[in-house]
């Protein structure tokens, strides 16, 4: 028997992620495509995981998350943000942030509607927003003097009376770009006026750089009531693989969103849920020295990268700079990064897969690279590239 793919995942294709960290792999090269870092997080994250696995916290935890990491991200969100949450209704703890998306979209888009997401996006949103069988309509960000900035007109335009959910991502991977308060504005004017909700996925909420600080969407004029707030403890503390990520929202979004969980993973991470906790209460120092070691990370990189002549933003937050290589020749930036680790022994990850018409967009010859390393491995990764050949 041959195994027949449903038909509204055959036009997804498998993430580049996957295909480029094997490459790596494969080749030897030092990898800044996928982002993960290469330290753990703090001591004092790893020793309450320890004992967690230790004293028993082994078996399921409740569906909706332990008590205390509900507690935990409530207290986070009011003493920075100043939102005030029931822990019991208005969190949900998930298998990370992409099971989050996954949740949030499946629950509230039927076969049909339309999904609002900017561009370049996370490739997990256009798989989920497939499984969904909701209509895709990308709403760039270009880039400018300053950084990738929002398109609002083109927001406005796509915003119709058809659109169930708009999927925002800020700060923004691939881009870099921390949405403005004008821009976040622009977003909540078009949400209540086509009485949408917006899924927001801040997981890089704490990882901005220049004295930036992250405005919540939930807290602008008529957005606590429809706005699905997502986050992480993967990017905030570096530990990529636990995959333990949470839900804020009104009580009613909440509900909706565990509707759709509860049938994913029901639950997970059990004995590290409890040591998350302790890492918002008790370890945000850490996160505050992180964002200024990555900062030193991106100047670095992209000081390299401009020297040879590739052309990086630099990045408002999250662990990517894009650079353009069009001059050099190749045909996209696919071939580009299908050639490096021959050329160069570096992998990056082409930025094209992220937009529905690189062409129209300008993201054809985009390439992504990640800083979230030590800084020696950001300096062989230079060294490589500056002694290799990168034109086509």
């Amino acid at each position: 028997m041959r195994a027949r793919l449903a038909r509204r995942l055959q036009d997804v294709p498998p993430t580049i992620f996957t295909t480029m960290s094997a490459l790596a792999l494969r080749t030897g090269s030092v990898n800044l495509g996928q982002g993960f870092p290469d330290r753990d997080g703090p001591p004092g994250l790893l020793a309450a995981a320890e004992e967690a696995l230790r004293s028993g916290r082994n078996q399921y935890a409740p569906g909706p998350g332990v008590p205390e990491l509900r507690e935990a991200v409530a207290r986070h969100q009011a003493r920075r943000y100043g939102i005030e949450l029931d822990p019991d209704r208005q969190v949900l703890v998930t298998a990370g942030a992409t099971e989050a998306i996954a949740a949030a979209v499946l629950a509230l888009v039927d076969p049909g509607d339309e999904v609002v997401v900017t561009e370049p996006y996370y490739d997990s949103y256009v798989a989920t927003i497939a499984m969904a069988g909701g209509v895709r309509r990308p709403v760039p960000l270009r880039r400018t003097d300053t950084g990738f900035r929002l398109d609002v007109e083109a927001l406005r335009a796509a915003v119709t009376d058809r659109t169930a959910v708009v999927l925002l991502n800020t700060p923004h991977n691939p881009t870099g770009a921390v949405l403005t308060e004008e821009e976040l504005r622009a977003v909540a004017e078009v949400a209540v006026r086509h009485d949408v909700v917006v899924v927001v996925d801040e997981v890089y909420e704490h990882l901005l750089y220049d004295g930036r600080e992250h405005v919540p969407l939930a807290t602008l004029p008529g957005m606590a009531d429809r706005t699905v707030s997502i986050s992480s403890a993967g990017k905030t503390f570096s530990v990529t693989g636990w995959k333990v990520g949470w839900v804020t929202g009104s009580p009613e979004l909440v509900e909706v969103v565990m509707a759709a969980k509860q049938w994913l993973t029901f639950t997970n991470a059990a004995p590290l849920q409890p040591a998350v906790a302790h890492a918002l209460d008790h370890e945000m120092a850490h996160v505050e020295e992180l964002a200024r070691r990555l900062q030193e990370r991106r100047d670095l990189l992209c000081a390299g990268l401009r020297e040879l002549g590739l052309d990086p933003v630099v990045p408002e937050g999250t662990y990517f700079t894009l650079s353009d290589v069009g001059h050099l020749g190749w045909k996209d930036s696919v071939a580009f990064c299908e050639a490096l680790p021959e050329r160069a022994g570096v992998v990056a990850i082409p930025a094209q897969v992220f937009y529905d018409d690189p062409d129209e967009s300008g993201g054809t010859h985009l390439v992504r690279w990640a800083f979230c390393k030590e800084r020696s491995t950001v300096e062989e990764a230079l060294e490589r590239l500056g002694k290799a050949d990168l034109t086509a």
